[in-house]
């Protein structure tokens, strides 16, 4: 595998986690880098272990972990996308606008899950590509953690102008990767 298609497929296993991290940023009523740090941390170690994963699991479980892992992604999405629509409309009365963001690391660790699962498939094919395992988990996690941490900052430029809506619409953007990983795991696009 050359290190331009390592570059992509890093590039493209972050994106999930970059969209996710736009919403976790929609929810921060003030910029807290520690929190985004820590976000991002999330995504890019998941994004880099799940291929380990995958490439020591070999293909003798790949039928198995790809018949049933879009069905754990779209729910995980929804739930979390749909937990953050009901906040957002049931809303607080209370003045939050110099509330620092909290972390809430079960989330996190769902979110975290839902976005990388696809990352065991790849790490199949690096098992049968021969691939150098651990540079490859290296980039991917390094890119993920990169591009999910410019999401949070990137999130909250939005969520701090348009507030309440944002967060509704981070909320249908999570519900919408979910669809869209449940269709391709199905075949459907």
């Amino acid at each position: 595998m050359t290190l331009t298609e390592l570059l992509l497929i890093s590039v493209g296993l972050a994106m999930d986690a970059f969209a996710v991290s736009v919403c976790k940023g929609l929810s921060m009523k003030k910029i807290d880098l520690k929190g985004g740090v820590i976000t991002a941390l999330f995504f890019g170690v998941f994004q880099g272990v799940m291929p380990a994963i995958g490439y020591f699991l070999g293909s003798r479980f790949a039928n198995v972990i790809s018949s049933f892992s879009h069905w754990v992604s779209f729910g995980l999405l929804a739930f979390i996308g749909g937990k953050m629509v009901f906040e957002a409309i049931k809303g607080d009365d209370e003045d939050e606008s110099g509330k620092e963001y909290r972390l809430d690391i079960k989330e996190l660790l769902l979110l975290a899950i839902a976005t990388s699962i696809d990352a065991l498939a790849v790490g199949i094919v690096f098992a049968a590509e021969k691939t150098d395992l651990f540079f490859s988990v290296t980039m991917i996690g390094v890119i993920t953690f990169a591009l999910s941490l410019a999401g949070v900052f990137i999130g909250h430029k939005f969520g701090s102008r348009y507030e309440k809506g944002a967060e509704i619409a981070g909320g249908f953007i999570l519900i919408g990767i979910g669809v869209k990983l449940l269709l391709e795991g199905l075949g459907v696009i």
